[in-house]
């Protein structure tokens, strides 16, 4: 299962250098791409380049004809800004506080087509040095690595809609600070959060759904989201042992590299320890690539729980937290060999342990 493309575009399972990208540029499309500026030569390529145009190359200004004016932008934490100018602020902003930043393009996942608009899923790793004022103090001089990924729906060259997570606790750390001492902090929006029951089961006292997995290689999207569905709503951790392959390895949020079945289990029990009723919701998956060579599977969800168990994110609060998760799998042989999975703990913590508004409760 793959895209079925009239012409060959850039391949991340190539592992292609940046050189090349630049080197294609204004050759002529690889890929239909109705209103897109005439240097780009496939999604991909737009995807990689107007980043680098923005963000290292300090073209701020490029925000306004590669973002709608409308533009919407999800959060980490599950809040969205709304507009480009914000965009544009929020950048600005950004690159005050790194002054060398390089956004190294790991993977673009993607789908779709120029008539109902490109959806990619762009995995990233950072570098840079702290050298701006931040709301926690002065510049520390302290360098970062951390990986980011940044889903976008895109048409006729602009991001209309877009989806952020990083992982925001390893920055932190690597600046010198305290991520559970800054999330006591933070002052949370005074609105009221009224909370029902998460529909991670059938109504009343019924058992979850148990899904069919299917074969990975006849439908690896659906091979994905199966796992997903069993793991973490139905807990059924054996999915771990089933469907991983043995030397699996996972990037997981506080800088962690997770080796084999081990591990990986522990990372989900642990998360399913501190929010008993977590609930995962898909929201949105791509793939690509094919049996020979492999499937690379981006899958996009909303993670909710209430925090009623001892861990690492500390005493039970009794509050509900609800995050993007967006997850990179690579599937080969039939089993999950390589995950990339990130969402911003930082965001998950202030949910926590910030103040709330007076007169509300979370």
């Amino acid at each position: 299962m793959s895209n079925d493309l009239p012409l060959p575009v850039f391949d991340f399972a190539d592992r292609p250098d940046y050189a090349e990208f630049v080197q294609a540029a204004n050759t002529g499309r690889r890929q239909p791409l109705q209103g897109f500026d005439a240097d780009y030569v496939d999604i991909v390529d737009y995807i990689v380049r107007c980043t680098h145009k923005i963000w290292e190359e300090k073209a701020v200004g490029l925000i306004y004809t590669h973002y709608a004016h409308n533009a919407l932008v999800h959060l980490p934490s599950g809040g969205t800004i709304y507009g480009r100018e914000t965009v544009v602020r929020n950048t600005l902003q950004n690159q005050a506080i790194w002054g060398d930043l390089r956004a190294y393009a790991d993977d673009v996942i993607w789908g779709g087509n120029e008539d109902e608009g490109y959806y990619s899923s762009h995995r990233h790793v950072n570098t840079a040095t702290h050298t701006g004022y931040t709301e926690y103090g002065p510049p520390t001089g302290r360098k970062i690595f951390y990986w980011g990924i940044a889903d976008c729906l895109i048409r006729r060259n602009l991001i209309v809609e877009e989806w952020l997570t990083h992982d925001g606790v390893t920055i932190l750390r690597q600046m010198g600070y305290d991520p559970v001492a800054l999330a006591k902090r933070a002052v949370l929006p005074a609105t009221t959060h009224t909370h029902g029951e998460l529909d991670r089961l059938p109504t009343g006292q019924q058992y979850p759904t148990f899904l069919t997995v299917p074969d990975a290689n006849d439908n690896p999207q659906a091979f994905i989201a199966a796992i997903l569905q069993n793991m973490w709503n139905a807990r059924l951790i054996n999915m771990v042992r089933e469907h991983y392959a043995p030397n699996h390895v996972a990037f997981v949020p506080d800088a962690r590299k997770l080796y084999g079945h081990g591990d990986y289990e522990n990372f989900v029990i642990t998360l399913m320890a501190c929010f008993p009723d977590l609930a995962l919701n898909i929201d949105h998956q791509c793939v690509l690539g094919d049996e020979r060579r492999g499937f690379r599977v981006a899958t996009r969800c909303t993670v909710q729980g209430t925090h009623e168990g001892y861990g690492p994110y500390g005493a039970p609060t009794g509050r509900r937290i609800s995050m993007i998760m967006i997850s990179h799998h690579t599937v080969q042989g039939g089993k999950i060999v390589g995950e990339w999975t990130v969402f911003n703990e930082f965001e998950l913590l202030k949910q926590l342990h910030g103040q709330i508004g007076e007169g509300h409760a979370l």
